[in-house]
C-alpha cells in the first residue's frame, strides 16, 4: 500500500466530491465581477507582500482568477476545465484528485514566497490536463472544435511555454516551473521511472536470451566437435544410429 493508499484510507471522508467543478463556477463569477471593475483582480491574486501584510485570503482565491478575459475563450476554458476536472475525478476518485489539486495549489504558493513568482494559476491547471493526457494519451480531442487531435500532442506543444523558461530564463523562472509542476512530478514521475527500469530490464533479458539462443549450435560432429558455429561452410548428415556428423567424418567416409 502506498502513502497515498493510506491517506485516502484515513482521510477520504474531507475530500471534496466535484471540487474542480467549484473551482469553475468561481472562475466564471470573477470573470463577471472582473469584466464590470477590472481592478478586482488585484485584490485576489497571490502577493506575497499582501499576504504578509494580513491578506491572507489571497492564499485562495488566486485560483478562481480566469486565464483570459474574452468571452468566447472564457466559455471554452471553463469548459474544458469542468470535463478535465470530471476525466480525472471518474479515474482517480475525488480524494485524489483533491490531494493532486491542493498539492499543486500548495508548490505554486511555495513558489510564490521562496522565488518571488508562481505563474497565476496557468501551470496549476496546466497540471490537470498534463495528468489526463498521461492517464489517456491516445483520447482525441477536437482543437477549435474542428480538429481531432489525441491528447499526447496537444499535451507536448502546452509544454512548449515551460520548456522555453527552462531553457532561457532565470532561476526564479526556472525553479517556478519544476515547483507549479511538482504535482504532476510526484504523482506521475515514480511511475516513469518504473516503466523505464522495468522496460531496460526487459530488454536486457531479451538480449541476453538472443545471446543464449544464438550461442546454441544445432549440429555438432559426434567426431570433431564442428558445429555450423565454428565451421559455418561445413555440412551435416544424421546417421541411422541418430548420431550426426559433418561430411569429412561420415562413417561411410572412414571405411
Amino acid at each position: 500500500m502506498t502513502f497515498l493508499d493510506r491517506l485516502e484510507k484515513s482521510l477520504s471522508r474531507f475530500a471534496i466530491p466535484g471540487l474542480i467543478r467549484y473551482v469553475v463556477a468561481f472562475n466564471a463569477l470573477v470573470f463577471l465581477i472582473v469584466t464590470f471593475e477590472p481592478g478586482y483582480a488585484a485584490v485576489l491574486d497571490l502577493d506575497r507582500s499582501a499576504v504578509l501584510r494580513g491578506e491572507v485570503w489571497r492564499l485562495v482565491t488566486w485560483i478562481f482568477i480566469p486565464e483570459t478575459t474574452r468571452i468566447l475563450w472564457i466559455i471554452f476554458y471553463l469548459l474544458f476545465t469542468w470535463w478535465i476536472g470530471d476525466m480525472l475525478e471518474s479515474s482517480w476518485g475525488a480524494f485524489r484528485l483533491n490531494a493532486y489539486y491542493l498539492l499543486g495549489m500548495f508548490l505554486c504558493i511555495a513558489s510564490a514566497f521562496i522565488f518571488g513568482v508562481s505563474g497565476g494559476n496557468f501551470f496549476l491547471n496546466l497540471s490537470l490536463f498534463l495528468a489526463v493526457a498521461t492517464l489517456a494519451p491516445n483520447f482525441e480531442i477536437l482543437l477549435f472544435l474542428i480538429l481531432p487531435v489525441k491528447m499526447k500532442w496537444v499535451a507536448l506543444f502546452s509544454l512548449l511555454l515551460p520548456a522555453l523558461y527552462l531553457v532561457f530564463g532565470p532561476l526564479s523562472a526556472k525553479m517556478m516551473v519544476v515547483m507549479c509542476l511538482g504535482n504532476y512530478l510526484l504523482f506521475f514521475g515514480p511511475s516513469f521511472l518504473r516503466n523505464r527500469m522495468d522496460q531496460r530490464q526487459t530488454a536486457n533479458r531479451r538480449a541476453r536470451f538472443q545471446s543464449a539462443k544464438t550461442s546454441e549450435a544445432l549440429h555438432r560432429c559426434e567426431n570433431c566437435d564442428a558445429t555450423e558455429l565454428t565451421h559455418p561452410e561445413a555440412e551435416f548428415r544424421v546417421t541411422a544410429t541418430g548420431q550426426e556428423f559433418c561430411l569429412d567424418h561420415l562413417p561411410s567416409k572412414k571405411a
